[in-house]
């Protein structure tokens, strides 16, 4: 058991700031995250003796080089933590605090299982790409398009050499930019928008002067993709993907108002690598594993932790900040970590309020102004999750882990028409059992229920997190509920490589 004031989940934007913060106001931190190094997705680093380049490596090294410069703060890379546990007894209690006022988060890594004992958790896990299913969508070379990222800025890899990238968020044109730099063919992107959706009014032109920053890099993509000749066609969609036993070819369709396939309109590219960008969903799994309140916002990612003006959660002890009040990007996650971390300080009482309160205002001003401009973004760009929905046919599979098709769900609901929550179809179909724990399939088949009976994403709900909310060694289990015996060491403590799941 390791005590610490707060324990910051991520070193991402977020996370990073916070610890910097936590750090140079006397608090002890620990900072744990699952990459061998700091930065989170965006600003990723590459391995030790690989090169890339400068621009991937420097975007972030300021906040890197002072959140890993700030006094008080210990890092555990290569770490995962797998729960928030409230009580010595074992895995139940969630959201709960010892006797002691301090939370038991569970953790593994490099050198086994781990207990950190802090006294307030932040939480800044970031989010994932949002997996949108169609016919053959889970064929090898379909990608999503943070995974294709990933293979440029940290390994200086082309995971193929024929590149179509589709969805409907702004990522794309970044990320096909980076291809083109890395010497790739594109040969077309791909967005479901229309031309005249991301036209901008007064209101938007302000709130987007705000971020000149951001601006400048979504010029500089479509100026690298306009000389390499990449067609950027609007108002279009993946039908299908095809191809034995990988990816040759996708299908794709011109979309009407409604943001349905416009029937005649198909048209096939050849490719072996097909990247998706429909958007982003915040990784609220350990937050609600926790106990803290989620919310619906489907602009935003979907489900978020409800928060207050310093940004804590409904659990006491525990804050949120960055992807899991919102998807927002970079730059306000890096102020709401800031924000998070002066609210902690202050419950910590190693601020007074007078105190936190100037060193916050600022910060909220700020986030104000970030916020405006996310607003603008999310306006032109937030996935249309029923029209989306449509592409699915009962052959596709919509829960990869556990194999089960969109056809399966209907007929289960034909069987079961009580059903009417995710939890009861995940245990009817078992649907979201397997090793991702629905991080893949939830918004998939949440939303082919939401259609099939006409319920609201609020009134079916999410999966319920359970412990271990990713896949860990039994023996991380049994550290967790009891402390390991140092004179015995039994088959669970050796590494076998077994990970476990919940249902």
């Amino acid at each position: 058991m390791t005590a610490t004031d707060v324990v910051v989940v991520g070193a991402g934007p977020a996370g990073l700031a916070a610890a910097a913060t936590l750090g140079r106001h006397g608090a002890t931190v620990t900072v744990v995250d699952e990459q061998e190094q700091p930065g989170g997705q965006i600003y990723r680093q590459p391995p030790a003796g690989f090169t890339r380049p400068a621009s991937h490596v420097t975007a972030g090294q300021t906040l890197i080089t002072e959140a890993t410069a700030a006094p008080n703060v210990q890092w555990l890379t290569d770490t995962t933590v797998w729960g928030i546990l409230g009580t010595r007894a074992g895995l139940d209690g969630y959201g709960g605090t010892e006797p002691s006022g301090r939370y038991r988060v569970a953790t593994h890594g490099p050198t086994g299982a781990g207990v950190l004992e802090p006294r307030g958790v932040l939480i800044t896990s970031g989010a994932y790409d949002l997996p949108v299913p169609f016919p053959g969508w889970t064929l090898p070379g379909v990608l999503t398009a943070g995974g294709v990222q990933t293979f440029v800025k940290a390994q200086g890899l082309l995971p193929g050499s024929r590149f179509v990238l589709a969805g409907g968020h702004p990522l794309l044109l970044v990320v096909a930019a980076q291809l083109v730099r890395a010497g790739a063919r594109v040969v077309e992107v791909a967005m479901t928008q229309r031309r005249r959706d991301l036209l901008v009014g007064p209101a938007g032109l302000a709130a987007m002067a705000g971020a000149r920053g951001k601006l400048a890099e979504g010029a500089a993509a479509l100026r690298t993709l306009t000389r390499a000749g990449v067609p950027i066609r609007f108002g279009t969609v993946v039908r299908r993907a095809s191809g034995d036993p990988d990816l040759s070819s996708v299908t794709l369709a011109d979309l009407d108002r409604d943001g349905h396939p416009v029937t005649g309109s198909e048209r096939e590219l050849a490719c072996n690598v097909l990247a998706l960008g429909y958007g982003f969903v915040p990784s609220v799994e350990l937050a609600g594993q926790a106990g803290c309140a989620l919310g619906w916002d489907s602009p935003a990612g979907g489900w978020v932790v409800r928060h207050d003006e310093w940004l804590r959660s409904s659990v006491p002890g525990i804050a949120v900040a960055g992807e899991l009040t919102g998807v927002a990007g970079a730059e306000q996650a890096t102020v709401e970590g800031r924000l998070a971390a002066l609210g902690m300080l202050l419950d910590l009482g190693l601020l007074e309020t007078d105190e936190a309160t100037a060193l916050a205002r600022p910060i909220r001003r700020e986030l104000r102004r970030r916020r405006r401009f996310v607003a603008q973004v999310l306006d032109r760009f937030a996935p249309d999750r029923p029209a989306l929905g449509t592409l699915v046919t009962d052959d596709t599979v919509l829960c990869r882990c556990e194999e089960v098709r969109a056809g399966d769900i209907r007929q289960a609901l034909r069987d079961h028409p009580h059903l009417g929550t995710a939890n009861a179809v995940k245990l009817v179909t078992r649907a979201g059992m397997g090793l991702c724990q629905g991080r893949s399939c939830q918004p998939g088949v949440c939303q082919l229920v939401a259609t099939e009976t006409g319920r609201t994403p609020e009134q079916l709900g999410p999966f319920t997190a359970q412990a271990p909310v990713k896949p860990v060694p039994l023996g991380a289990l049994a550290a967790a509920v009891e402390p390991p015996d140092p004179d015995r060491r039994t088959r669970s403590d050796q590494p076998s490589g077994r990970k476990l799941s919940p249902p």
